[in-house]
């Protein structure tokens, strides 16, 4: 998966590289097709000391692009719910996509019944 990292008013340390790269790394077990991820940490000194630090997370896959955002006074508080945020619409994604084929399977299945008829 391609990874792009950007940052504003940030100094990026390889601590906070590390700690995205683990979280995308989880994101990647959950949808394998996921295509690049793309990461971007703003620090604003004007915004409440309770909101300073904004990450947000748009995820490429097939089909319309994964994305969330989330403002907290802790970089590292905002990017785990971030993560949190795009692995719950991954599971929302695949729970719908089984759901169809679970429908369309039982659907087919009545109609072959109702011929044996």
């Amino acid at each position: 998966m391609k990874f792009i990292l950007t940052t504003h008013n940030v100094t990026l340390t390889k601590a906070i590289e590390d700690h995205i790269l683990t979280r995308i790394d989880k994101l990647e077990h959950l949808d394998r097709w996921a295509i690049d991820a793309r990461v971007t940490l703003e620090h604003d000194h004007t915004r409440v000391p309770e909101k300073q630090f904004k990450c947000s997370m748009r995820l490429g896959v097939r089909g319309p692009d994964l994305f969330a955002e989330d403002a907290e006074s802790d970089l590292y508080t905002a990017i785990d719910l971030v993560a949190k945020k795009v692995e719950q619409q991954i599971r929302k994604r695949h729970n719908k996509i089984k759901a169809r084929r679970h429908t369309e399977a039982s659907r087919s299945k009545r109609r072959r019944q109702e011929q044996g008829i």
